[in-house]
């Protein structure tokens, strides 16, 4: 077998849906092979961080591998932003860069694309990786594609491939099939014991979802279990939208102080907490009115659980949650009262701001409760807080800007689903029109871009100043050039007629430019960064 048919049926068995990427002379072989075996639908776009983007938002809503196929330096390097955020947020995104020949490398002068020598851009992709291999034999290829591919899934990170051009035609032997590593059956049913024993004996125990219940696509499972349990369930920031699609109630989203104080306290006075799947990180628990008190935790993560002063290593997350299922006992009627959320403006006529823009959507999602949501980085994911509880791809840990379009891409591609997606206008002008290949992929998202000429989430964390101030460029202008529907609003009302038109039209993309006051904030987001700032002074003072 081709050593290209190899690798694209490997991807497929292993739970790819469609490849992205941007050609360039030493991918060329192997995207010609993509397009003429048709294993896996490939959709290019016009940059690569974009094309790292969308790839990665398409393993996060599926709870499988997305990839992502660039060419060699140029290519490659240009997708680090996006392979270090699928790294941090833990997203099982597949890099797979072309590369010179194996019979290039013995060059007496450099290749174009080569940075210091041939191998500095494996050196670089190790350190946002979790692993790596260069397929440059044809006797160890298929199961070095195994074992890098069986690390994607198991440990929901990043992997690098790289494949010399002279290697594509090269034939080799079938790629063994996906294994899951072996569970210890004893420490699975032990550590399921031992959680169970510590929800029964707290007085307040709670139940706290974070990203990898998403990314081994567990949230069916996570959802009888907390209907099982009858605990409070909430999700961290990052794990926003969990459970959304299922019928199991959420109580919130824990914010700390910047969130509903009702959700705070389910979480910091909880005396038996426990964390499926949630990242330690400032963005989750930087706002806290207190420490996490880490001795009434039991915490789940990365193939581990652990105990304030023990830790269960190798136990995957799927066959803890799945001993938990077949252990728990109710421990209450019912979960907390799902969060409140507003669906009404204060005025339909007065100027826009984030919480009417917040109410609008949750009237929308209330209308429409299958639809998807991806935000880019900003007071629009802090808006999102305050909407109707959905689905939502976001980079709430590592923060980047420009995903917003991006993820949005890839999360209509890897749904059917038409998607919400929120940007600003800063992050807009990074990455905003890749929107201009809407039409060739055949995706019609509904894009609601925040527009107070400005990087307001800076201005947020550092007032008074001009260097985070920015031009208006008439965005809903420009989307009819790129073959959408642009449209202008200021008002609440503009907005929710311009919202339910964008829906009605499914003939392109509909772009809603909302016009928002320079110095207007969500209330969460406000609350969030004063409290950092606080946080902040005090540790200097």
């Amino acid at each position: 077998m081709k050593l290209a048919y190899a690798l694209l049926n490997a991807l497929k068995d292993y739970g790819a849906a469609e490849v992205f990427g941007i050609p360039g002379d030493f991918a060329l072989p192997f995207f010609k092979e993509i397009e003429a075996s048709n294993i896996l639908p490939l959709h290019t776009l016009s940059h690569e961080p974009a094309v790292g983007f969308a790839a990665d938002a398409a393993a996060r809503y599926r709870g499988t591998i997305g990839v992502a196929c660039v060419t060699y330096g140029a290519g490659a390097l240009n997708m680090i932003n996006p392979i270090a955020t699928a790294y941090a947020e833990k997203s099982p995104l597949v890099v797979i860069s072309g590369a010179p020949g194996t019979d290039e490398r013995n060059f007496s002068f450099g290749l174009h694309h080569q940075v210091k020598h041939l191998d500095s851009q494996m050196m670089i992709m190790k350190e946002v990786t979790c692993a790596q291999c260069v397929l440059d034999d044809p006797h160890t290829a298929a199961s070095e594609i195994a074992r890098v591919l069986t690390a994607a899934r198991t440990l929901a990170r990043p992997v690098y491939i790289e494949l010399p051009r002279n290697m594509v035609g090269m034939h080799i032997e079938p790629v063994p099939a996906f294994i899951p590593p072996k569970p210890n059956h004893d420490a699975i049913e032990s550590a399921a014991l031992a959680t169970l024993e510590k929800l029964k004996s707290a007085s307040s125990p709670a139940l706290m979802l974070g990203v990898e219940v998403r990314r081994f696509d567990l949230e069916k499972m996570v959802a009888s279990l907390a209907k099982k349990l009858g605990i409070p369930t909430v999700t961290s920031f990052m794990g926003r939208g969990i459970l959304a699609e299922t019928d199991a109630p959420v109580a919130g989203t824990y914010l700390g102080l910047a969130g509903e104080e009702s959700t705070r306290q389910l979480v910091e006075r909880s005396d038996g907490l426990l964390m499926l799947g949630v990242i330690l990180s400032d963005t989750n628990f930087g706002v806290s009115k207190r420490e996490l008190d880490m001795r009434q935790t039991i915490h789940v993560i990365d193939g581990e659980i652990r105990f304030p002063h023990h830790t269960y290593p190798d136990v995957p997350i799927a066959d803890f949650v799945t001993k938990l299922l077949e252990l728990a006992e109710p421990l209450g009627e019912a979960s907390a009262t799902p969060s409140e959320y507003n669906t009404h403006v204060k005025n339909a006529d007065a100027q826009i701001m984030p919480t009417d823009v917040a109410a609008v959507v949750s009237k929308y999602l209330e209308e429409n409760p299958d639809t998807p949501i991806a935000s880019d980085m900003g007071d629009c994911l802090f808006t999102a807080m305050d909407m109707r509880h959905a689905p939502i791809v976001a980079p709430g840990y590592y923060a980047t800007m420009g995903t917003g379009i991006p993820f949005g891409i890839g999360l209509e591609i890897a749904s059917g689903k038409r998607p919400l997606v929120l940007v600003g206008d800063g992050a807009f002008q990074m990455t905003g029109w890749e929107l201009g290949n809407a039409k060739r992929l055949g995706i019609k998202p509904i894009v609601l871009l925040f527009n107070n000429t400005a990087w307001g989430m800076l201005k947020a964390f550092q007032k008074d100043t001009q260097y985070n101030d920015l031009d208006d460029w008439n965005f809903a202008e420009h989307a009819n050039n790129l073959g959408g529907k642009g449209t202008r609003v200021s008002t609440p009302r503009e907005f929710e007629t311009a919202l339910h038109a964008a829906h009605n039209n499914a003939s392109s993309f509909q772009l809603i430019e909302i016009m928002l006051p320079a110095d207007a904030m969500s209330d969460t987001l406000r609350r969030f960064t004063e409290t950092i700032a606080q946080r902040s002074a005090l540790s200097k003072g």
